[in-house]
């Protein structure tokens, strides 16, 4: 059990979840509303205490800890990341032909959302007053689909799969037209869609697709096709501090209260005690407080300067130009 707090340092530091409401929300440690307190602004004691924990890291998301900071500042990374970091999205779509059922703007803009892999590091802003996009600020795809019969369909056959070839066009379609010296420069970049198995059209046969289309650089204060991130949120870190032991019955009760893997029972000197494992993992649901003999016994909190922030969905460049900028 971790030891207990003096209420000032409380108030200051911690947000503390009650039976029937919320206490300490506001921040309150600003220049002189604490006597004994330096609450004044300092750049290097926030270089001191502030960093970034990265906890978890993968192609589509990443996990990661930001620690001394206040709510307004995690809140602006987050609107940074969703907004100002620059990615690359099909803005120009020039359609040579559609016969399919989908309109015309329709297909444009499907097709000006589906995320694009490519590094915005590489390319330059394009002038709005250029109609010809260059190499550096223009990457070129291709959807060239057309729809036929299969010859080699069982004849008693309802099934669209069978009975058609292409039918069913996906991102995995698009192909990148390297202009100028692309080819040689992006040669293992492997640009084009992030994903290949998003749904564009549903064609039948005679009917097809020939499109050409432009990605520029770009940020999703403009468009949100440009946004870098599916979803970019951040939630304080759950604290729970057991008052006192909690053994046998009770214990088992107090872990089915939290999420899975939060609350652990460990056999001490054999009895069952419950333990504070991974606090992290908690949704803060309250749970425990609609018992009568556990609601005493523990104290739920948050964290007030630990934010855990998770962004989805082609994070890794983001990250490294927030990084990048925030460091100027």
């Amino acid at each position: 059990m971790a030891a207990p707090m003096s209420n000032v340092d409380e108030i200051r530091n911690r947000v503390i979840l009650g039976e029937f409401g919320v206490k300490n929300v506001h921040t309150t440690d600003y220049p002189g509303n604490y006597p004994g307190y330096d609450d004044t602004w300092d750049l290097e004691k926030f270089k001191k205490t502030f960093r970034i924990d990265i906890v978890h890291s993968d192609e589509d998301t990443l996990e990661f800890d930001m620690i001394g900071i206040d709510a307004s500042i995690a809140n602006a990374f987050r609107r940074i990341l969703l907004a100002e970091v620059p990615t690359m999205a099909i803005e120009k779509v020039f359609i040579y032909n559609n016969t399919s059922i989908i309109q015309d703007e329709i297909l444009a803009h499907r097709l000006g959302l589906v995320p694009i892999k490519a590094d915005p590091r590489l390319f330059e802003y394009r002038n709005p007053e250029d109609q010809e996009g260059t190499e550096i600020d223009t990457i070129q795809l291709q959807l060239k689909v057309k729809c036929t019969r299969n010859p080699r369909a069982p004849k008693d056959s309802s099934d669209p799969k069978e009975l058609y070839l292409n039918h069913m066009v996906y991102s995995g379609d698009i192909k990148w037209l390297p202009i100028g010296n692309q080819a040689d420069v992006f040669a293992d970049a492997k640009i084009g869609p992030v994903h290949g198995d998003i749904l564009l059209a549903q064609l039948r046969p005679g009917q097809e697709l020939d499109v050409v289309m432009h990605c520029v650089k770009g940020i999703g204060k403009d468009h949100a096709k440009f946004s870098p991130v599916a979803t970019a949120s951040y939630r304080l870190l759950p604290e729970i501090t057991l008052l006192q032991t909690i053994e046998g019955e009770q214990a088992e009760r107090l872990k089915r209260c939290f999420s899975p893997g939060v609350i652990e029972i460990q056999n001490v000197n054999g009895r069952k005690v419950a333990k504070v494992v991974n606090s992290r993992l908690d949704t803060c649901s309250r749970e425990v407080l609609r018992h009568d003999d556990l609601k005493n016994l523990v104290k739920l909190g948050r964290v007030r300067d630990h934010f855990i922030s998770l962004q989805e969905q082609g994070w890794r460049s983001l990250f490294y130009c927030v990084l990048f900028h925030t460091s100027l």
